[in-house]
């Protein structure tokens, strides 16, 4: 079975990684560098774009051109606190847009451009999709992104609209965490059954920028996020960042040089810092560190070992105790409910970290998972279970909403026009009904009720329109579904206005709330605790001293109690105006627009400079062959041969010089032309290394006829059944043949090696095939079938067959 085009992406903060679902399996794609791992890299030169690993290689070197990090400022405006301390970390220009969005200005193409965040990101999905095509020699189109847990609306609208300008159909943002316990629990085979306790697992992810912890249950063929607990800025690069700053105060004292005043001796610093911190991890005894040409053309040295980074980092480790301890009192669990703690994330393998949760969780951490590709594979099976072409075990998934959303709207008559759709950690997707009595238009608005990452609260505003009183002037019930989806993105999914009126048919119309729901089974109205106001939300019909389960049994059911009341029950959809974050669809067009211009622009600098390649590498490679001693040197006349060096020469002047930045057709038709006089060289020394062979077999050939001839003349059984004629004829070709293989070898042995040869390898194979098509058919004939004679009658009515008659020698003698 070929691998499908259906892949998970793991979108970090410092790498990407690519998941495929394979029969079998799932598998993690290489890059056209044959690393797993793609740095979330890019950068920009006068002429085009560079992705992924080419981008990292040449961070140093064009530091203010290449972006980095540019994940912690999707969805984010300028002005944010947050993107304003992650600005520290960038060499390049960060600016504000008009719309008070993040603007990163880069040099490209030899003008002056700012790109958005999302448009970076796109940039970044379109190497990795190009890369999941290369791989799997198959069009990509559907895929899953992992997004972390702690992402606000606002974030994950960001990533979705990156995704959109890439061409990528995003057939769901999947949480890290919840992607690593799919991973997890879809290959156990020993999980409790449904109805048996949960078991309990706490996945730690601490990568490069943040830490995310999240406690699952495990049942057979399903998961349940119980809870997450999150630090959006604590990762493996603030150890960085304090080791860093701990070798530049060591750096001014000792050689009176501050790192922080050149970026680029800082981040070849950081880099290195990023080497020893590894090396810890495996070795508690003290390390070096050495920089050549660190600053002002001075190299510099240093040393640190295990004890001493703990020390230096002890504020980032109390963070990461403080996140640990919050799992268990936000999934309400004791160390003792916990069956196992599973780690990912590159920075798990400090060991001070795998200490802090075994001595919060009881429990030494397991490494079940890939630390590093964990992700990405779930992702890879979330996608292949979303997608219709791919066949995989039934495993029900249910994630959470991490912070508490509130609803809001226009309120009168001293009702409270405000309350709580989602607490904290409820189940998603997930969908409730509200409905409310309006005359008129009108607007509701989410808001997130909890501290989060983010410093605006705000999710949305919807207005519903073409709302109108009844004709006799009353209001009218209007019911929205307000839906944390797939991506966990809160919206208003849909607006309804009820209308009932009498029939005089049999039948009654019920009215329900049809939404089937993953977590819980099915829709059901929010409950207020507040009785029926008519521009408030109305949950139930009766009085509010009847119980939850006879209230909702009605909202479903309806009055059927009261068969006299026969009503049609009639929906019309709403139109709704929706202000939430993410671009506008004409933003996206352009950046559409501008993505596929700066692809096609990628292309053709890709074929430019691959034509310029393959012409540069034909020069060196002729000039070199035709030099003194080496394999065409004899093949071509010494004047010629100075005369072709005189022009490889200039030719590579020229590269170097005007034709350095050519057109991709200059350089084929210079390579073309170079090709008339090279070839010809290349070939007479390709024929000069295939005609002795050739000869040999034409001997051969030559050889095997006249033996079969001689056993002819001697008699041999085989040959008997020829006749004189047919044995002429094969003498005949094997006698012309030979001549002219003689003639051959005579012109061959006296003709020039720098000249075309007299006969080609060809024509000595097309002589060769010439006698065997004429040898092979009358030595390869067929001996005649000799008669035999037909049964004689049983004349002694025995039933069996007579014997043959036996002719003795002397009876032949005398006949």
């Amino acid at each position: 079975m070929a691998a499908m085009s259906v892949i998970g992406i793991d979108f970090g903060n410092e790498s990407c990684y690519i998941a495929v679902a394979k029969a079998g399996g799932i598998e993690t794609i290489a890059n056209d560098y044959s690393l797993r791992g793609t740095p979330s890299c890019v950068a920009f030169s006068p002429k085009n774009r560079i992705l992924g690993v080419a981008a990292k290689n040449q961070m140093v070197t064009n530091m203010k051109s290449t972006v980095f990090g540019f994940k912690r400022l999707l969805g984010r405006k300028f002005s944010d606190p947050y993107v304003q301390k992650e600005l520290k970390h960038f060499p390049y220009k960060v600016e504000p847009r008009p719309d008070g969005g993040i603007g990163i200005r880069i040099n490209y193409l030899g003008e002056d451009n700012v790109f958005s965040p999302e448009q970076i990101t796109a940039m970044l999905f379109t190497k990795l999709k190009e890369s999941a095509a290369i791989a799997l020699q198959t069009p990509i189109n559907d895929c899953v992104i992992s997004v972390p847990s702690y992402f606000t609306n606002a974030e994950r609208n960001a990533l979705f609209d990156a995704a959109a300008i890439a061409g990528l159909n995003v057939l769901r943002l999947m949480n890290e965490t919840t992607a690593t316990a799919l991973a997890y629990g879809i290959y156990k085979q020993d999980l409790p059954a449904p109805e048996e306790k949960s078991r309990n697992v706490v996945f730690v992810d601490f990568g490069h920028a943040s830490l995310q912890v999240a406690a699952c249950a495990f049942n057979k063929g399903k998961l349940r996020i119980l809870a997450t607990s999150c630090d959006a800025s604590c990762g493996g690069r603030d150890i960085d960042s304090a080791l860093a700053e701990y070798f530049c105060q060591d750096f001014i004292t000792r050689y009176k040089l501050d790192p922080k005043k050149n970026q680029r001796a800082y981040l070849r610093l950081l880099q290195e810092v990023e080497k020893i911190k590894k090396q810890m991890s495996a070795n508690s005894t003290k390390l070096p560190l050495n920089i050549e040409c660190f600053m002002e053309e001075r190299d510099v040295t240093g040393d640190m070992q295990r004890t001493q980074m703990e020390q230096i980092c002890a504020e980032t480790f109390s963070r990461i105790e403080r996140t640990l301890k919050n799992i268990l009192h936000n999934a309400k669990l004791r160390p003792e409910d916990i069956s196992s703690v599973e780690i990912v994330g590159g920075s798990t393998r400090i060991p001070a970290v795998k200490a802090l949760m075994e001595q919060v969780f009881g429990k030494v951490p397991s490494t079940t998972l890939n630390q590093d590709e964990a992700v990405a594979r779930g992702c890879a099976l979330q996608c292949a279970m979303l997608s219709p072409a791919v066949r995989v075990r039934e495993f029900n998934v249910t994630d959470v909403q991490p912070y508490a959303v509130r609803l809001a709207w226009d309120a009168d008559r001293g009702e409270d026009g405000d309350m709580e759709v989602f607490p904290a950690f409820h189940a998603a997707p997930f969908s409730k009904m509200l409905t409310f009595y309006r005359r008129e238009p009108f607007s509701v608005s989410a808001y997130y009720s909890d501290e989060i990452p983010y410093p605006d609260t705000f999710i949305g505003q919807w207005h519903i329109k073409d709302v109108q009183p009844t004709p006799e002037g009353e209001s009218q019930k209007v019911k929205l579904k307000v839906r944390v989806n797939i991506h966990g993105i809160i919206t208003v999914a849909s607006a309804s206005l009820v209308e009932k009126k009498p029939d005089a048919q049999e039948s009654v119309e019920m009215e329900n709330s049809n939404e089937n729901v993953q977590a819980s089974g099915q829709e059901l109205p929010m409950d207020t605790n507040q009785e029926k106001q008519e521009n408030g939300p109305e949950e139930v019909r009766e009085e509010q001293k009847q119980s939850w389960t006879q209230r909702v049994g009605q909202w479903f059911i309806g009055d059927k109690k009261d068969k006299s009341k026969k009503v049609i029950v009639k929906t019309i959809e709403l139109p709704i105006e929706a202000r939430t974050h993410g671009l506008t669809q004409t933003e996206l067009n352009s950046y559409l627009e501008q993505e596929g211009k700066m692809q096609a622009q990628d292309r053709q600098e890709k074929e430019r400079a691959d034509a310029r390649n393959a012409l540069e590498e034909y020069v060196y490679e002729l000039r070199g062959k035709v030099s003194e001693g080496d394999t065409l040197h004899d093949f071509i006349a010494e004047d010629l041969r100075s005369r072709l060096v005189e022009k490889l020469d200039g030719l590579e002047q020229w590269l170097y010089d005007e034709g350095e930045d050519e057109k991709r057709q200059v350089y084929s038709d210079k390579l073309t032309e170079l090709r008339t006089e090279g070839e010809p060289i290349k070939q007479r020394r390709l024929e000069f290394e295939l005609r002795p062979g050739a000869l040999d077999d034409f001997a051969l050939s030559i050889q095997l006829t006249n033996k079969a001839v001689d056993q002819y003349r001697s008699g041999e059984a085989r040959y008997a059944h020829l006749t004189e004629a047919e044995i002429a004829k094969v003498c005949e070709a094997s006698k012309n043949a030979l001549n002219w293989l003689e003639t051959a070898r005579q012109a061959l042995a006296h003709a020039p090696l720098h000249q075309a040869p007299p006969y080609t390898t060809h024509q000595i194979r097309q002589e060769r095939q010439n006698l065997e098509n004429i040898v092979n058919p009358i030595l390869s004939k067929p001996k005649p079938k000799e008669k035999t004679p037909p049964p004689a009658s049983n004349t002694a009515g025995d039933g069996q067959a007579p014997a043959p008659e036996q002719t003795t020698q002397e009876q032949m003698d005398v006949d």
